[in-house]
């Protein structure tokens, strides 16, 4: 209650009146949360602590949710998925074996502690959003980011899969949506459903149950792996906080990535995706240690895939590798096809094939093969080096890949605690994160995107390795009997030198004349660390006890980067003030007025051109990451920006001499000056070309950009102005002012 009371607070405090986050509140758990526990219940079998029920229950009335609303969006029917709960309500009230679901069965329960501890990891995240995205994505105010690049394309993206199904990319009209997708189909159904508007859905609302229960479903992992309800909180402690150590003073990116708080506002499809990854490792666990058939969790798992599988992209082909990690050890040490393990890949397989055919049409979307792609991009800008400036040396590139590997070596130097006990590593479970955890890790170094997106496998397979690490650890701890205030005592000592060594080392970034040697020194006297424990736990000699406290005070040393880091911008009197809104605007109040009024006069079908979709201070070369139009009207832009598009990324190419995948000129030059001609020489003719080549039906113009500023008036009388902002329909049949 503590927690959901600040929750409440917070968003009262950013402009969520509280109607709304009651409304809300009631959708989520009459129309995803409880049919989704009553499904798990009838399907799962087993006791479960309610909060690991309430966790599934929400996972999988978003997976169910969002399949129904496909369907019914596909027949123009967007409240059918309320069809989801109604059915299921009416099913589990008619069908007298499955009432007793109502009332649930006997439950383990919660520790008080345990229940407290989570509860102020969520209250401690809660704050660092509110100070960190909060104040920045204004609701009230949003022409001051709206020309940023990732928030205005998940709002675009809302407003296409709340109108139209299949999706399209909005900004660039007839470009099928390549992407995975479902997290949008959700939102727009909670709009459709709640009548809450996408921005705040996306902004305010719609993220935080995701990331509890995916919290919650981790901690509920951790627990089965670990054996203890410690090991669980310790394993969401770390999945919040564990990043590679950063050893040096100011901003590190490259070190710094790592934990949900790195993607869970700004990605919501990589914070859904991770929801509905969790329950299928938890069904995995259970359907590799278990010799009964189980129909009903091997039905669970198929849903739970088919979520993943439009979900997030990353999770599949990661599942895969654990599997087959499970399947190879399983069929030597054993002899034996582990069936369990055979089975889940084909459903695994089936899922990623379709996903990449049908979903993603064998699209890339800017992945290459690239080793140490990030590594290099990471050197440059601690060197404050632009992106397209001369490669640094081989020599210094391995040297930081090997500073960076050793970081999270250091991160996860729980799972050498495993080497205690080798028989443990065998263990499919602790098989299968570990498969999932090394092929995150290896993509992030061996590929490369133009947006970085390599990293969101480090970041989806860290929950895993952060379990197996503290399971490690806990082994370890456990076998050399190490009094409580002793453990903690390390551990102190760890958080400690966390904060103590940075005041010590280099000031980052380094400069344009910075040198590899500059990193080394913090870095050195951890390695020697770090070596000596990795390598007497290797084989096992020496005094247990004492390499348990180098275990603990290594891993410690990898946790507070996260609260030094962000705590360090907060002004604790300023969490819960509302934000400044004394800054200009980069899109004025009176662009939005105009979107808005489009929004309800305008067809969801109806095609939009515009001129805005340059940037205002640079028209060439054409800016490619222009999202502002399509995200607050909710309409089809003719073009706008093209950056995130197949067609765009798969041109793009790594090295020192690549483009920037924002460079890259629009690939229909026809339409490129179509577009234009229409607003920089309006004519009859220009205008007729929009209308019937490519279906235009409303011109959203930037009056300041018009040249002549009369010319448009000449031609078509304007529906609607606000400021310098004008709206002109050209109607079907009807002829605009002047001869076409």
């Amino acid at each position: 209650m503590f927690a959901a009371a600040l929750i409440v607070v917070v968003l009262r405090s950013y402009d969520v009146p509280l109607r709304e986050t009651a409304l809300f509140c009631t959708y989520l758990v009459l129309g995803v949360v409880l049919p989704g526990l009553l499904v798990v219940r009838a399907l799962w079998g087993g006791r479960m602590a309610l909060a690991e029920e309430i966790a599934l229950g929400l996972a999988l009335g978003y997976t169910v949710e969002t399949l129904v609303y496909i369907v019914g969006r596909s027949a123009g029917i967007p409240l059918a998925v309320l069809a989801w709960p109604v059915g299921t309500y009416l099913v589990f009230c008619a069908a007298p074996r499955l009432r007793r679901h109502w009332r649930g069965t006997a439950q383990p329960k919660t520790p008080l502690w345990w229940s407290w501890s989570v509860a102020l990891i969520l209250s401690y995240l809660t704050v660092v959003f509110a100070a960190a995205f909060f104040k920045v994505y204004d609701i009230v105010q949003p022409g001051v980011w709206a020309t940023s690049t990732d928030m205005p394309y998940h709002l675009s993206m809302i407003g296409e899969l709340r109108h139209h199904m299949p999706p399209d990319v909005p900004t660039v009209a007839g470009e099928p949506l390549l992407y995975h997708w479902f997290v949008y189909a959700h939102f727009a159904a909670a709009s459709w459903v709640t009548g809450l508007e996408p921005l705040v859905l996306l902004f305010r609302l719609g993220t935080l149950p995701m990331l509890i229960a995916l919290l919650v479903l981790v901690g509920m992992t951790g627990r089965r792996i670990t054996g203890s309800w410690l090991g669980g909180l310790l394993c969401v402690a770390c999945t919040v906080f564990l990043r590679a150590p950063n050893l040096h003073q100011g901003a590190n990116k490259t070190f710094a990535h790592g934990g949900v708080q790195d993607a869970a506002w700004i990605s919501p499809t990589q914070v859904m995706g991770a929801l509905l990854f969790a329950p299928v490792v938890l069904l995995l666990l259970e359907l590799l240690r278990s010799r009964r058939h189980e129909v009903g969790r091997w039905l669970l798992l198929g849903i739970f895939s088919i979520g993943v599988m439009g979900g997030k992209a990353t999770y599949l082909p990661m599942l895969g590798v654990g599997l087959l990690l499970v399947i190879l050890v399983e069929a030597v040490r054993r002899r034996r096809i582990p069936w369990a393990a055979l089975a889940a890949l084909g459903v695994t397989g089936a899922c990623f094939l379709f996903a990449q055919l049908v979903l993603f049409g064998g699209a890339q979307l800017g992945m290459v093969f690239d080793p140490l792609h990030i590594i290099r991009i990471g050197w440059m800008r601690l060197t404050e080096g632009p992106d397209g400036s001369e490669a640094p040396s081989q020599a210094t590139i391995l040297g930081f890949a090997a500073l960076y590997v050793l970081s999270w070596a250091v991160a996860w130097s729980g799972i050498f605690g495993l080497l205690s006990r080798p028989r443990l590593l065998m263990r499919p479970g602790v098989l299968l994160m570990l498969g999932i955890g090394a092929s995150g890790l290896g993509v992030m170094l061996l590929f490369g995107h133009p947006g970085f997106s390599q990293l969101f496998f480090l970041i989806s397979a860290l929950p895993y390795l952060s379990i197996v690490a503290v399971y490690g650890l806990l082994i370890l701890v456990r076998r050399a009997r190490v009094p409580a205030r002793a453990t903690v005592a390390a551990a102190g000592t760890g958080a400690a030198a966390a904060f103590l060594l940075p005041s010590w080392g280099v000031r980052l970034p380094l400069g344009p004349e910075g040198e590899v040697s500059s990193l080394y020194p913090p870095y050195v006297a951890l390695a020697v660390i770090a070596g000596v424990v990795l390598t007497v736990l290797a084989v096992r000699l020496g005094n247990r006890r004492a390499w348990a406290f180098g275990g603990v005070a290594l891993m410690a040393l990898s946790m507070p980067g996260l609260a030094y880091e962000q705590l360090g911008r907060v002004e604790p009197s300023t969490l819960l003030a509302k934000p400044v809104r004394s800054v200009k605007p980069a899109v004025p109040k009176s662009a939005f007025t105009a979107l808005r009024w489009l929004r309800t006069h305008s067809d969801p079908d109806e095609l939009v051109a515009t001129n805005v979709h340059c940037r205002w201070d640079a028209r060439f070369p054409c800016h490619a990451l222009r999202l502002w139009v399509s995200a607050f009207s909710q309409r089809r832009v003719l073009l706008e920006g093209w950056a995130f598009t197949q067609k765009n990324l798969k041109n793009w190419r790594p090295g020192p001499s690549s483009r920037s995948s924002l460079q890259y000129p629009f690939w229909d030059q026809k339409r490129f000056d179509a577009n234009r001609a229409a607003f920089e020489n309006p004519s009859a003719v220009s205008i007729r070309r929009l209308r019937e080549r490519y279906g235009v039906s409303w011109l959203f113009v930037d009056e300041r950009r018009v040249v002549p500023a009369s010319g448009l008036r000449n031609l078509l009388e304007p529906r609607f102005r606000s400021g310098h902002y004008s709206l002109y329909w050209i109607a079907d049949g009807a002829r605009p002012a002047g001869d076409l």
